[in-house]
């Protein structure tokens, strides 16, 4: 296996931890995306959209981080990332969508780039904007966590599952940007429990080999 990534990727950190919750071993290769290199022409020819993360694997390339880790919970099914039950699977999927659709879109760093480039914002505003996408998708994910039932140790019962992987990349860069996290004991007590297991403290930014 080989997964095109960046130490910063959100994308890319929740494959990471993916791949090492499965305890499967891959090749990395650094695409620093802080310098343009995701259109170099050698990695246009691997990803058409010039995004990452890609895992090669099988001799095929693999997009888009949750269509990977539906492909290795599918491939490698021990152990499970998405409930066995429809309406558990369901939930998971709908609070890894949160994370995954509604904040980290808004705050990419195609997005952020844009913003500051062709908008001209300032750094000040641009940061307001981050913030503020993540305090509203934190919000509505803090009520659900808190409030039902299947909540556990972990986002769903007490084995960390898809919701988990996509949360916990969001919380680093909420942290990272200095977003006030008080307002969300439960994210913080999941992220917390997450970061006590070696696959998750893996896949951190900081210990990746392009980590800067």
């Amino acid at each position: 296996m080989k997964l095109y990534g960046y130490f910063r990727s959100s994308a890319s950190y929740r494959v990471r931890i993916a791949l090492n919750m499965k305890g499967l071993e891959y090749e990395q290769v650094s695409v620093h995306l802080a310098k343009g290199k995701q259109y170099d022409p050698e990695f246009s020819a691997i990803s058409p959209q010039n995004l990452v993360p890609v895992l090669e694997h099988d001799d095929r390339l693999l997009y888009q981080s949750l269509a990977i880790i539906q492909y290795l919970d599918e491939k490698f099914p021990e152990p499970r990332l998405l409930p066995k039950d429809s309406p558990g699977r369901n939930r998971v999927c709908s609070l890894a969508l949160i994370s995954a659709c509604e904040i980290h879109p808004l705050n990419n760093t195609r997005v952020l780039a844009y913003l500051t480039d062709t908008l001209k914002v300032t750094d000040e505003q641009k940061n307001a904007w981050y913030r503020h996408w993540v305090t509203v998708g934190f919000a509505g994910l803090e009520k659900r966590l808190a409030t039902e039932k299947e909540t556990g140790k972990f986002c769903h019962g007490d084995t960390p599952g898809l919701a988990d992987i996509t949360l916990v990349p969001q919380v680093a860069n909420a942290n990272r940007l200095k977003v006030d996290l008080t307002p969300f004991p439960t994210i913080r007590r999941i992220n917390d429990e997450c970061l006590k297991l070696e696959p998750f403290r893996k896949a951190m930014p900081a210990n990746q080999p392009d980590a800067e």
